[in-house]
């Protein structure tokens, strides 16, 4: 039979459709069924589309009034040269207050018909919504979402089967544990860096903004650098920069005589994540610095940037997710390079009103402003 990219035409009825390629990043890389990536190049390739032909129909066939609209999670996985055809649009994920709209609004009702409900059997209020979003899902869409709201409605569903007096249920906070179990997420902030030598870094990941506490510790022996958790190139080297920087300038951060002598480790939960990028290099350093001088890094603050070997602050990309995950995370200060300014006009007007952003050039500054003052230790 045709290929599907004919058959897609030929459904639509018409030489202009639109054609969704859903999830291209997850395109296998060939083997016995073929390559479909390879026969894309030539399907998304302006310079070669009008003459695209199908191997069933030894026809060429014009496609170059077909929009084509490929959607992925992540980018890294395309191959290079199908994503050098195409241009790249990013989306956000949603913020927690548009997922308790959508979860209200669409989830909510979708789940009571498939759960054999009706409306005026179940309440579930907003904040109930809300805490499903926080302490129950971490992601850039609203898929776990559904499925805790299905959950907990097939919790309802069972109970009104039992006793139908019981309506209508009203689903508030002290019924969430009972039908979700325990909080699968948590905001431990204030705990992990509670000890010098941890940092509160933020990241974008393939489900969103992330917080990520970076670890260093040291210990005598061989001069030497270690690093753990599954770390790519571009973070090794930031780590190894982040070191380098602080041996030249150690006497200025007040670094004691013989304390860069031994082995130094970095580690950054969670292990079974792969992780890599420039933008952890701030949160190194600090986590170093804190470590060599035993100030321990305020619970509130959050930071993210690349640092150079002259301490230098470079801008980093995807702020807006960063600074939203720092928000869900409880953080109230976030430490961004200061190129990276304008783009918190795309952080929504609720989440700017609540935090506080250090906009900073050079390194020095971030550590005046993350690490804990002698008077704080002192009071401490």
């Amino acid at each position: 039979q045709p290929g599907r990219i004919v058959r897609a035409i030929t459904e639509a009825g018409t030489m202009n459709p639109v054609v969704l390629l859903d999830e291209v990043d997850k395109l296998s890389a060939g083997g016995w069924s073929g390559d479909p990536a390879s026969a894309l190049l030539e399907v998304l390739d302006p310079a070669q589309n009008h003459t695209f032909r199908d191997h069933y129909l030894e026809v060429e066939l014009d496609l170059s009034d077909v929009v084509f609209i490929a959607t992925a999670n992540v980018a890294e996985t395309i191959a290079g040269p199908l994503l050098d055809r195409m241009e790249v649009v990013r989306l956000d994920g949603y913020t927690e207050d548009e997922k308790v709209v959508i979860g209200r609004d669409h989830l909510f009702p979708a789940q009571l018909e498939r759960n054999g409900l009706r409306s005026d059997e179940v309440v579930v209020p907003d904040d109930t919504i809300r805490r499903i979003v926080v302490d129950y899902t971490r992601e850039a869409g609203v898929r776990n979402l559904e499925r805790e709201i299905g959950k907990l409605l097939r919790k309802v569903a069972a109970r009104v089967a039992t006793d139908p007096t019981v309506v209508p249920v009203t689903v508030d906070d002290e019924g969430i544990e009972p039908a979700l179990g325990r909080p699968k997420f948590f905001a431990e902030a204030a705990e992990r860096t509670a000890v010098a030598g941890v940092a509160t870094g933020l990241a974008v990941t393939g489900v969103g903004g992330d917080v990520l506490f970076i670890e260093a510790s040291a210990s005598p022996g061989e001069s030497g650098l270690t690093l753990t958790g599954q770390l790519g190139d571009v973070m090794k080297e930031s780590a190894q920069i982040a070191l380098s920087f602080v041996r030249a300038h150690a006497a200025e951060l007040g670094v004691p005589s013989g304390a860069l002598d031994g082995r130094f480790h970095v580690h950054v939960p969670a292990g079974a994540v792969p992780k890599d990028g420039p933008s952890a290099g701030v949160t190194m350093t600090t986590a170093l610095v804190s470590l060599l001088t035993d100030r321990p890094v305020r619970a509130v603050v959050g930071m993210t940037g690349e640092v150079t070997l002259q301490g230098r602050v470079l801008p980093i990309g995807g702020v807006k997710q960063k600074v939203l995950a720092a928000h869900r995370a409880g953080l109230t200060e976030v430490v961004l390079p200061k190129r990276n300014g304008p783009d918190l006009d795309d952080v929504p007007e609720r989440v700017r009103a609540e935090m506080t952003f250090h906009l900073v050039d050079d390194v020095h500054e971030v550590f005046d402003i993350a690490l804990e003052s002698a008077a704080e230790l002192a009071a401490a």
